[in-house]
């Protein structure tokens, strides 16, 4: 049976993620806890308890009232639902023929009494729907809430054998203090294993999950590989772009069949961009050696890199890794396209004025939310720019310094700096005769047009900008405007991008 793509997601209500059952109207049969179990249940022919027939997953009593069963699970981590799929896995002639999910999001449960609650609201993310006895009953969920308790009805009695909630974690990043270190790899902060070579013995998804490795199966294990100078990789995707202070490699279990050395890589992708065939890798952990069933920590032996949101770990020449974790601080300058159209409009305005100081442009912006995606955002961001004027041009360019000037990124565009830096970085390396001839030329730009050089620095080489600038400052006024206004353009694309993850 081919699985939908929301089953490549973490399971929110897993047990080991930090699930739980909360209440139930009845467990007679077999304990609610089982339906949070990993795999899909197992069955044992001939095993009874005093109630009857063993049975591994959530079975009530035969109902002879009017009414329905249901069961509270309490999610992992706040998440973002995007399918179900309620197992009936061995239970064929006791299954519900029907089932329903209603979701509530609640800051602090703890004072609740769930087994006698009626006074939450509860919303349906998914109506009644059949059940098949004995399979895998997999359904889509339209709600893009963050919801943090799921209550499942079964109609009107029977046996579920597990409860898997696919989603994404929805971590509150903004009460994550400044400098706070975390486990930007952990999957309860939202990291998750997008790719690997080889998951033979036992699967990706375990790299980061709570807690060291159960046993040997609870962690990454690639096959025996017989070809000289083999390597085997996975790929993460950070929770949080950030930068890397602390790396921890367990071989928790794993003895004859440990990874001899590793070594860890980074980079920047979108967060929705699942190929990372494109990425360009740079060098966080050089090649180390590794011991069996041990926790390897890793200070000292990072290399300095820019903040990533991917992580690439490699073994040789194959084995098995329990955990990794990735102990780092969150770079602050970025959100998610979802945090972008929910926040506050000050806080809008903030970021956009970043990518753009035009305030007639975050203007615009903020009148265009919601944003659907990235290509939505960035065709609403050219929609804008359309229909500025000569001012507002002149206010966007004003919120740039000097193409040189690292004096200035370090006082008055303090709150861009990183991106400037960034940017005109051709500049740091450049001959100091070439520095001063820019020095020279902006200052003629600057007199003659009345607002500085504005270029598309990425890219350039400090000899290509020069050279720009000599050819621009030949142009009448309105003509050089224009150039800078798609110059302009350029940037505030190119930081929208830097802004989303």
């Amino acid at each position: 049976m081919d699985h939908p793509s929301f089953t490549q997601l973490t399971d929110l209500a897993a047990a080991r993620f930090g699930g739980k059952t909360l209440a139930c109207s009845d467990d007679f049969f077999a304990e609610m806890g089982n339906l949070l179990k990993p795999g899909r249940g197992i069955f044992i022919p001939d095993k009874y308890t005093e109630r009857g027939k063993w049975m591994d997953g959530w079975e009530s009593r035969r109902k002879r009232v009017e009414g329905h069963d249901w069961c509270i699970v309490q999610l992992g981590a706040t998440g973002i639902i995007h399918g179900v799929d309620i197992d009936t896995n061995h239970f064929l002639g006791n299954h519900p023929p029907f089932a329903s999910i209603e979701a509530c999001r609640l800051e602090d449960a703890d004072e609740i009494d769930w087994a006698g609650e009626k006074s939450l609201f509860w919303t349906e993310i998914l109506p009644k729907s059949p059940l098949n006895p004995g399979s895998q009953n997999f359904y889509a969920v339209a709600s893009r809430e963050k919801w943090t308790h799921l209550k499942l009805h079964i109609y009107p009695d029977g046996g579920v054998a597990r409860l898997k909630v696919y989603g994404e974690v929805a971590k509150n990043w903004a009460a994550v203090a400044k400098n706070e270190a975390l486990d930007l790899a952990a999957a309860v902060n939202g990291g998750r294993a997008v790719a690997c070579n080889d998951e033979f013995f036992s699967r990706k998804e375990n790299i980061n999950m709570p807690g060291r490795g159960l046993n040997m199966g609870d962690g990454w294990e690639t096959k025996r590989n017989r070809t000289p100078g083999n390597r085997d990789w996975l790929i993460l995707r950070l929770a949080r772009k950030g930068r890397i202070a602390e790396i921890t490699v367990d071989t928790c279990h794993f003895k004859g069949n440990y990874p001899d050395r590793c070594m860890l890589e980074g980079c920047v992708l979108p967060f929705e961009q699942e190929d990372t065939a494109t990425a360009e890798w740079s060098l966080l952990l050089p090649e180390m050696k590794l011991q069996p069933d041990l926790e390897h920590v890793f200070e000292r032996e990072i290399l300095p890199h820019q903040a990533i949101t991917h992580v690439r770990l490699t073994i040789f020449p194959d084995g098995g890794v329990s955990r990794l974790r990735l102990f780092g601080t969150v770079d602050r300058d970025v959100m998610t396209l979802s945090e972008l159209n929910e926040a506050l409009a000050a806080l809008f305005q903030e970021k956009m004025a970043k990518c753009c100081a035009s305030t007639a442009w975050v203007e615009r912006m903020l009148a265009s939310r919601p944003f659907k995606d990235r290509a939505a955002l960035l065709e609403k961001a050219g929609e804008a720019g359309v229909s500025l004027q000569k001012d507002d041009w002149l206010e966007a360019f004003a919120g740039h310094p000097r193409i040189g000037d690292m004096n200035a990124l370090k006082q008055k565009f303090v709150s861009t700096a990183a991106w400037a830096y960034g940017e005109q970085g051709a500049l740091r390396g450049a001959d100091e005769a070439v520095l001063n001839e820019f020095k020279t030329w902006n200052e003629r730009y600057f007199d003659k047009f009345g607002f500085i050089f504005i270029v598309f620095a990425s890219g350039k080489s400090a000899e290509e900008m020069l050279a720009l600038l000599k050819v621009r400052y030949e142009h009448e006024t309105v003509e050089e405007i224009l150039h800078a206004a798609l110059e302009q353009e350029k940037i505030t694309a190119l930081r929208l991008n830097k802004l989303i993850l």
